[in-house]
């Protein structure tokens, strides 16, 4: 067997002179990033990038910069929005070295000297590099030239744009609401208190929220305006749901016995058995954990409404979201936890969850876990199975065993288990024996809201569509105060001032020195500034419910609406700042600033990136069956094994690993074909239907001109007939007919004397006094015998026609033809009107033509 080969000690090339190229793709950009339709502007004196988005300008550029983790070249930007890397020449973004500056957790300029011959080891320059950070699970390392103050550049630039010291310097003001703004959350939340007391017909308004007439009730609950102006309680919504059995002023006396003001409010309630979801913040029981509430007592009371039938009262479970030592600590600042022989037919159960800063330092491990076994690794050292060789990772079976146990250690799948059991534990509850639940933690802001969100979703089916998401982030998660703003690490309207506030740049975790796998790399030297902050309050709170849900999605993948990568851009956009809905720490705050009237709604981003291709867009769940999950869902206890959610925390360590499966892209595709023959198969519909109802309309035409054909063979048959009938008669009368081609017939009259030549005429149709032909009105077919004479007429010319030419005149000036007439009389026409029915029925031997 061939030997390995060695490590490189650095994957870092020669920064000389040479021109260095870099390899990249626009496709390989975040779709957040590339499906916005990026402008094209002038936003610097430096230059134009194709890549920029609305009102995003360059502020520093480094060029010949090189991403240690990739080994390519290009161009480093720091915008007042992003940090961004180019490829050298393409001027393509590449994604894993692009990041937006509210994500960048720490950054920090390192050095690391070369290895070289002892002899020339004091001369050998050390590499300037500068690594980041972000939130997003990414460690990405910058190495820069020597002798160039390009680095320094960079990182100052990132010392004043991380951070500002004012709020209204953050991009999502510069941009604006652009084409992404949206209804104003008040009236959404209001709209889901409709739905859960059952009054979905009612459609809330902003009129409605200033007058305060959304105080709607069922026979349970009913919406408060307690809060209406934030004085109770200035973490909490301004509408809340209550016992309809209890009153405001008992609502603002309870407050007072809970932390921060967050006494018990009910955020769901299911609408058969009336049993409820309810929150809030630990009690104040005071140091001898005596201290008691009635007003408290009587409201938590409430939640347990009564139960149909002889069966009393329901029970009530009080979860305290912390472990037991925690909660009791917690008695030395007041706080504490509830006893179940003070509340009615109570429960008090303890889940076990870790504080915000045992999330922290466990992501922190997580992140520096799948940086140093993925297969982009930030510590120069190009690794085997980078470059595709027969050994796993650079090592043997022992290495895989420790990486394993390594990811035990992070502890972050045992905090994400923890989350999940404590919610299905209280889904559980709520939906199996109509029980209510309290829930708090110290505050009733993190935990407290990870556990009820989820509970929320697995009880729910609405909350597993796309609006029922939105709905219950904003609710559960906006309006009832997470901390956004501290748990984010982004500047609060209370911290805005002209002091900049300083970031957290410890080099702790996340630093070269503190994975194992990377001391070959080379004596690393770190250089931060020190940190003036008394306390970070900075958590992936939000991170680790999201987490939570994509672990649901696996163990039901019908079960919801929207995919695993929705998740992903939901979270990118969270971590980004670029849109104003998770700025600061509460809805007052963010109604005080007018956030929905001067930033862009994510949502409305979101919704329309899903427009853009409409059900096959990579944010639709393919699988989704509303149908075969249409109640909640209760995993069991074995069910409850998290896994590492590859679609983020692998998607820049492990990249191809990260990717959805090969059959869920297959499935895809053939969905995005499906859809193409859909939609010609509804073109071809839609001209077959055209075209039927053409032939219709042509059929019905063709018998109205078959009815027609038949009409004029019918008239054609009688005026051949009655043309015969003519002939006859005129022929009687001794002239003879002659029929010429183009239809006129000439009568040339026998045994009279005119001076001038004469023509008589035959026509069928009456022939006015100017030359013209009138049609007659009867049925009958009238036939003029027209006498054209050169010389004028004589002073009886009917006289003198009808005793010369009519033979059926009589010597007292009557007329023996049937029926019949002299038609008209002038200057030089006479007419004879006949019908010409009757006269076909008379015999050539009748006695009207026996002279008398």
């Amino acid at each position: 067997m061939a030997a390995p080969k060695p490590h490189r000690t650095t994957s870092l090339r020669d920064n000389s002179d040479s021109k260095m190229e870099g390899s990249g793709g626009w496709d390989d950009t975040l779709d957040w990033l590339k499906l916005d339709h990026p402008v094209n502007r002038s936003v610097s004196y430096r230059a134009n990038y194709k890549c920029l988005l609305e009102a995003e300008h360059v502020i520093e550029e480094g060029r010949g910069v090189v991403l240690i983790n990739t080994d390519e070249a290009g161009t480093l930007l720091v915008t007042n929005f992003r940090l961004i890397f180019m490829s050298e020449g393409t001027e393509n973004v590449i994604a894993l070295g692009t990041i937006p500056l509210a994500t960048i957790e720490k950054f920090s300029k390192m050095a690391v000297k070369n290895q070289s011959a002892p002899r020339q080891s004091d001369k050998s320059p050390s590499r300037r590099l500068l690594q980041i950070i972000g939130k997003d699970m990414r460690i990405v390392v910058f190495g820069f030239r020597s002798k160039t103050r390009q680095r320094r550049g960079i990182f100052d630039a990132l010392l004043k744009c991380i951070k500002p010291s004012r709020f209204w310097d953050l991009y999502a003001f510069a941009c604006g609401p652009s084409r992404f703004s949206s209804v104003n959350p008040k009236v959404r939340l209001l709209n889901e208190y409709f739905r859960l007391l059952g009054k979905g017909s009612l459609s809330a308004s902003m009129d409605m929220i200033e007058n305060g007439s959304y105080t709607v009730s069922n026979e349970l609950w009913r919406i408060s305006t307690v809060n209406c102006n934030y004085t109770m309680c200035q973490t909490y919504p301004f509408a809340l749901i209550v016992p309809k059995s209890i009153s405001d002023e008992e609502v603002l006396q309870a407050s007072n016995f809970r932390a921060k003001c967050r006494l018990p409010i009910v955020t769901w309630c299911h609408p058969g058995t009336g049993a409820v979801l309810a929150r809030s913040s630990q009690p104040l029981v005071g140091l001898m954990m005596n201290m008691r509430s009635n007003t408290d007592e009587k409201l938590v009371a409430a939640l347990c409404s009564q139960l149909g039938g002889a069966r009393g009262r329901r029970k009530l479970y009080i979860a305290d979201a912390r472990p037991r030592k925690n909660a009791l600590a917690n008695v030395a600042t007041g706080g504490g936890s509830e006893s179940s022989s003070n509340y009615f037919q109570s429960e008090v159960v303890f889940f076990g969850i870790d504080n915000i800063h045992a999330m922290r330092e466990s992501l922190s491990r997580l992140r520096d876990y799948v940086d140093t076994y993925g297969t982009t690794s930030s510590d120069g050292i190009s690794s085997f199975l980078r470059h595709g060789s027969w050994s796993w990772g650079g090592g043997n079976l022992s290495s895989m065993s420790a990486s394993v146990s390594t990811l035990g250690d992070t502890g972050w799948l045992i905090h994400v288990q923890s989350v999940l059991a404590g919610s299905a534990w209280m889904a559980a509850r709520v939906a199996l024996e109509s029980a209510s639940v309290l829930v708090h933690c110290s505050d009733g802001w993190d935990r407290t809201t990870q556990l009820v969100s989820l509970a929320n979703l697995l009880l729910d089916p609405y909350y597993r569509t796309f609006a029922g998401f939105q709905a219950l982030i904003e609710k559960d998660w906006l309006a009832f105060g997470h901390p956004f703003a501290d748990r984010l690490g982004i500047p609060t309207v209370s911290s805005s001032s002209n002091t900049p506030i300083e970031l957290s740049r410890q080099s702790s975790a996340g630093s070269f020195a503190s994975s194992p796998g990377r001391q070959s790399a080379g004596p690393f030297t770190s250089q931060t500034p020190n940190s003036s902050h008394a306390q970070n309050n900075c958590s992936p709170i939000i991170l680790q419910w999201v987490d939570c849900v994509s672990q649901l999605m696996r163990m039901y993948p019908v079960a919801f609406e929207f995919s695993s990568a929705f998740l992903v851009d939901l979270m990118d956009c969270v971590l980004s700042c670029r849109f104003g809905n998770f700025f600061c720490n509460s809805e007052k705050e963010r109604q005080q600033v007018g956030i929905s009237e001067a930033c862009g709604c994510l949502w409305a981003y979101l919704a329309d990136m899903r427009f853009s291709e409409g059900r096959s867009h990579a944010h639709y769940n393919l699988f989704y069956d509303a149908q075969k999950h249409d109640g909640p869902l209760l995993p069991p206890a074995a069910a409850l094994a998290p896994t590492l959610w590859p679609q983020f925390h692998l998607r820049w360590a492990c990249p191809s690993e990260a990717q959805s499966g090969e059959l869920e892209a297959q499935f895809r595709n053939m969905s995005a074909k499906f859809s193409e023959l859909q939609k010609a198969r509804e073109v071809a519909e839609r001209k077959a239907r055209e075209i039927t109802i053409s032939m219709e309309s042509l059929s019905a035409e063709l018998r109205n001109e078959k009815e027609v054909s038949s009409s004029a063979m019918a008239l054609a048959k009688k005026a051949s007939k009655e043309s015969v009938a003519i002939r006859r008669a005129v022929e009687s009368l001794g002239c003879k007919v002659h029929f010429a081609n183009d239809g006129d017939t000439s009568v040339d009259v026998e045994n009279i004397s005119i001076n001038s030549s004469q023509n008589i005429m035959h026509s069928s149709s009456k022939r006015e006094s100017d030359g013209t032909v009138a049609q007659d009105d009867k049925s009958d077919l009238s036939v003029s015998i027209t006498v054209l004479a050169d010389d004028a007429a004589s002073d009886n010319p009917i006289g003198r026609v009808c005793e010369r030419l009519c033979p059926l005149r009589t010597r007292d000036g009557g007329c023996r033809w049937p029926e019949a007439g002299c038609a008209q009389l002038s200057s030089q026409f006479v007419g004879l009107k006949a019908n010409y029915d009757a006269f076909d029925r008379l015999s050539i031997l009748d006695s009207y033509f026996e002279t008398e």
